[in-house]
This record gives C-alpha cells, structure tokens and sequence, in this order.
C-alpha cells in the first residue's frame, strides 16, 4: 500500500481494520467492570508481530491503564497524537439487545457490538496508521503517538492522564480523538462542574404529632431553585448555551422516617461566557436562599467534585485545520461542530493540548442497546486520518 495515495484505502486494509476491531469487540471490556487484561493483550500481540514500537501506561497506583505506540520520525518535529479507548460503556439490560453485546460480527456492512462505535474500531484504524507511517518513519518530521486508553469509561480518564504525566512520552502539539461520527469534525466542547450538595434537616418520625421539614423537602426546593435559575444563551462565539441538571438524589429509607440527609448531583455545563466561578457562584446562591427560607440544623454542603473548562479550536487551529485540509484533498465536504457533552478534548485543552474530539464513521446505540458502527464509509475515515497525519509530519516524498 503507498502511503502517499491519498484515495480510497485498498480493501485488503480496511478489511484488516475490520478483522482487528471485530476482535477488540468480542473481548468484554467494560470501564469498572471486565479485566482489561485481555483487550489489551490482543492489541500488543497486534502490534508486536509488525515490530511496532509499545508500552503500557500506569497510573500513579500501578494501576494499568492504557497502551501507547510511538513511532519516531527521522527528522526534528513536533508531535501529535491519536486517541482512542478500549474500554466500554456497561452493556446495560443484554435482554433488550438483539444481537450479543459481545458479537463483533458484520452484517449489512455494520460492525455490531458493545466499543464498536465507542471506540474499538478507531482503535483498529488508528494501529493500522501507526504501522504506515513507521513504514516511512524516516521520511517524517517529529512523530506520532497513538495513545489506547483503558480507563476512559470509568470518568476517570487515567490513560490520558497518564500519558500526560509521563517524562518520557513527547508532548504532542495536537491530539486527533477517535469518538465516531461522520458528517462533522468535532473541534470544541462544553465544560462541567460538578458538585455533590449535602442537605441537612432534623430526623423525625413520620407519624409524629410535632411537624418537622425533612431533608428531602428541603432537597425538593432545592432542585426547584436549581431548575429555574437563569443561564446565559449561545455567545457570539461559542453556539451553545450553559446548562445545568440535577442528575441524581439519594436519601431516606422505609416509610416511618423522615431523613436528616439527602444527596444532590450537580452537573453544570460551562461556556465561555459562564465559567466555573459562575457555576459556583450560582449553586451557592441558591442554597443560601433555600437555607434562608427553610432553614435546617446546618447550611447545606457543597463538595466540588470535578471541573472542566470549555475548548473550541477555530478552522485554523490544528490539528483541526490539517483535517479539513485532509478533507478537501480527498473531495470530502465536512463541517465543524461543537459538541454538547465534555470529552477528554476538556481534559487535554485544560493541559494545553489542542484536541479534535471527534471524527469516524457513522454509528447508532453508542451507550445504549445495539451499538452498531457503519463501515460503509471507513475508507474515507481511514483515507483522511492518514493524509492528515502526512501534512502535519512533512512526510517527504520518497528519494
């Protein structure tokens, strides 16, 4: 295969593509729950019989969390990488899905399978790369990273972390991330803060003659105030608004107590125009006034749990302007987008990474039943990613 043929990718490669994600799929490895041992070990095997240079990543409790391919180019650079995760969403109710959640067979070119969209068959392309561009690794310029993480599902995104943190890994200039998708690229994204909020109230009896305002009416009145706070709208340049959900409440038991705790989730998504102190300042707010008219035996908590900011890279930035490069070279017309939800993009911006965090093929069930990835249009995801790469590396033609 010529490297340097920007066209459609020739079958037998994306049909390799294909053999190694269908692998990847039917070994379970769901964030939290499946031992990453076996999906990891596929990878390597992979990778080890074409000499591709590999290590594992470990977190500061040698905990094992991702694999990283380096291929070094024969002239100084910069760096940049491509991320894809391993682990999985949970398979959820398995009697709901048609097809085994650990299939990876293909049916009417559709890759079927728990990580098929999310991201196992990003994870297949993007080793396929790495073994092209090692190929002419002394034609390129700095070089590339392909970072395989196995602790993104879980939120705790140990794999980036680690990779971030690590003195021997180059830091890259720019990070393509494999999350699926094909008509946009996806360039930015909100941020988040989130918090736990501890309400505290007298414990009671039900049935008692005294009246006694539980904590779980105080929680009420609570969300009450969190759903009708008012958040700034799109920006001039950023298009999505601010947005805040109380995702989960925990608290009482039986029927004859009236508790004395209960436990709000926060999720805040943040924009330019709203940040973090924002978010803060805006929870705080209603809690005083809620602990002002339904006052309790003490103010109510509130824990930081997480942070994020926003990202958004421009057309011009790269690696984003690079795909659109990538893009109109290979007659491909696509747009960029802003995605609702945070993603490792978050993670890597807040480090000073820039960061895509998205571009693949079409999906459906991602997180849900019947996660199914199209291969249909694999060649062109496939055929951009690496012409992509050959611009930021200043492949050199060959002598």
């Amino acid at each position: 295969m010529n490297p340097y043929d920007h066209g459609v990718a020739e079958r037998q490669r994306v049909a390799s593509v294909v053999e190694l994600a269908q692998e990847l799929v039917r070994l379970p490895s769901r964030g939290g729950t499946d031992a990453y041992q076996p999906v990891l070990n596929c990878v390597e095997s992979w990778l080890s019989d074409r000499a591709l240079p590999h290590r594992r990543l470990y977190d500061a409790n040698a905990g094992l969390v991702g694999l990283l391919v380096e291929v070094a180019g024969g002239r100084p650079g910069p760096w940049w990488a491509l991320d894809a995760c391993l682990d999985t969403a949970p398979f959820g109710d398995e009697e709901a899905w048609t097809f085994s959640p650990t299939a990876g067979d293909v049916v009417d070119d559709w890759l079927r399978g728990r990580g098929a969209a999310d991201s196992k068959l990003a994870a297949a392309t993007f080793c396929h790369i790495a073994e092209d561009l090692h190929r002419i690794s002394d034609r390129l310029s700095g070089g590339l990273s392909v970072l395989l993480d196995v602790d993104e599902h879980t939120g705790q995104f140990g794999g980036a972390l680690a990779y971030l943190a690590d003195p021997h890994t180059p830091r890259a200039s720019g990070v393509m991330i494999g999350y699926p998708g094909f008509e946009e690229i996806v360039v930015g994204g909100r941020g988040l803060w989130r918090a736990t909020l501890t309400v505290h109230a007298p414990a009671g009896h039900s049935g008692s003659s005294k009246s006694v305002i539980g904590a779980i009416s105080r929680a009420a009145r609570l969300v009450e105030a969190l759903d009708q706070a008012q958040l700034p709208g799109p920006g001039s340049s950023f298009p999505l608004p601010a947005k805040i959900s109380v995702t989960a409440i925990s608290g009482g038991s039986g029927f004859s107590v009236t508790p004395d705790r209960v436990d709000l989730n926060v999720d805040v998504r943040l924009t330019p125009d709203f940040d973090e102190a924002a978010a803060a300042a805006l929870v705080s707010n209603a809690v005083k006034c809620v602990d002002a008219e339904m006052p309790g035996p003490a103010p109510t908590d509130v824990t930081v749990v997480a942070t994020w900011p926003p990202f958004q890279l421009t057309p011009k930035d790269e690696p984003a302007a690079a795909m659109l490069r990538a893009a109109e070279t290979l007659g491909m017309s696509l747009a960029t987008k802003t995605a609702g939800p945070s993603n490792i993009g978050n993670l890597l911006s807040a480090h000073g990474v820039a960061a895509t965090a998205g571009f693949g093929v079409p999906y459906e069930g991602l997180h849900g039943t019947d996660e199914r990835a199209r291969l249909t249009e694999l060649p062109s995801v496939y055929a951009l990613y690496r012409r992509t790469l050959l611009d930021l590396l200043e492949a050199a033609p060959p002598a």
